[in-house]
Parts: C-alpha cells; structure tokens; sequence
C-alpha cells in the first residue's frame, strides 16, 4: 500500500497524456478515428482518443488502453510520434502529451464510443470539423510523417488487407500519397522489395482479367527500404 503523501514534492509537477492518430482507408480516402468528447473542457468538441497516464503506466500500454476505452478500438500497432507541451495547450492544468499514430485496415475495426467518449466516428484526413486542443497540430505531423516513411519503410503495407493485388496496393500508395504513380514502375517497384509473395489465386474486380493474389511475408513488421 502507498503511504499518504507519497508523491508530495516542493514543486509542480505536470501532467501526462497520450493521444491517437488512427488512420485507415474507407470509401478510397485516408480517414482517422476521432471522438466527440463528453465532459469539458470542449465539451461536444471532436478531439483524437487519448486521455491520462497512470502512474505506475506504461506510455504506450495507456495510449492503447484509452483507444481502447474510448472507441473499442483495439490491438492496433502503434508508433510514436512526437511529444507536445507548449504551456497553456490544455486549460485544465499543465499537461504533456505524447503523440503516437497507427495504420490499420478499416475492415478490422468495430467503433463504438464508451469511457468519456460520447461518440467516435471516422473523417477524411482532408474534410475534419473543428478540433479540441491542439490536436489539429499533432494530425498534420502524423500526416506529414506518414508520407515520409513511404520513401523508407513498407508501412503501407499495414493497411492492406490479408491478400490483395497489385493494382490494390497501387491505390493505397496513391491515397496516401494524393498522386497518381504509373503503374509498370510501381508494380517493378513493389515487387524488387520483396515484401509479398503470389498466393497462386486470383481475383475478379468487375469486367477487368484476373488479377493475381498476393499476401505480405511478415504481416506483423514494418520492413526498411534498403
């Protein structure tokens, strides 16, 4: 048991929080998970999940237990993003913020508020409503970082589903990217990574030929471009 006083020190001390940048592909745009918060401050405002560290918590066991309580969202990966504490961002008191970020595809997912969320719903990255804090700040660094480990890592990859084609692959990078890329030199692209393998299925997408299967080598890690 923890004798009475026992974190009493002469001097403030700050606060600590965690906050999710949820990304997925729905409807062919890059969209994030955001809850409308229950109590103040913003009360009805829109604001990325996260919510307070425990003390005797892991930073990222709590941002995924408040994902978790607040849009039953879970078993995500994450990353960690960057660490905000401008004074003054948080009205209640002094608060830290460390900021992490995921990619996970959309059908894997079953939203529903809960904890002091009074709602959760998913945005396109380029239509969001008004946010709370300074959450705006931390969505564009997530977006900015996300596009910046396209150039070295298969992140990507994570948003893809268990098989999947080429030209499938092609449109998320496309998404992610807001461009369109030709489509030998990615094709040549993707397959000299060797990330996937051909399952030897093929699919049918509308009045297109078959299109050849394929399914990621290492579903569970993020691999670096050499």
């Amino acid at each position: 048991m923890v004798a009475p006083h026992a974190y009493c020190y002469e001097f403030p001390h700050p606060a600590v929080t965690t906050d999710v940048v949820l990304f997925t592909i729905r409807n062919v745009r890059l969209q994030l998970l955001l809850i409308r918060r229950k109590g103040e401050p913003f009360k009805g405002d829109w604001a990325l999940p996260g919510g307070f560290l425990d003390i005797d918590e892991d930073l990222e066991d709590c941002a995924l237990r408040e994902l978790e309580e607040e849009t039953g969202v879970s078993g995500v990966y994450l990353e960690q993003l960057r660490t905000y504490g401008k004074p003054g961002r948080d009205p209640r008191e002094r608060v830290i913020s460390v900021a992490y970020f995921a990619l996970t595809p959309s059908e894997r997912l079953t939203v529903k508020a809960a904890s002091d969320a009074a709602e959760a719903a998913w945005f396109p990255v380029a239509a969001l409503p008004p946010l709370a804090f300074d959450h705006e700040e931390i969505i564009r660094a997530a977006r900015e970082r996300l596009v910046a480990k396209l150039d070295y890592s298969t992140i990507a990859f994570r948003l893809m589903p268990r098989t999947f084609t080429l030209s499938e692959l092609q449109e998320v990078y496309e998404i992610l990217l807001d461009a369109e890329l030709d489509k030998r030199n990615f094709r040549k692209w993707a397959l000299a990574l060797e990330q996937i393998q051909a399952t030897g299925e093929q699919c049918r997408r509308g009045s297109h030929r078959p299109a050849r299967l394929y399914r990621l080598k290492h579903p569970d890690r993020i691999e670096f471009i050499k």
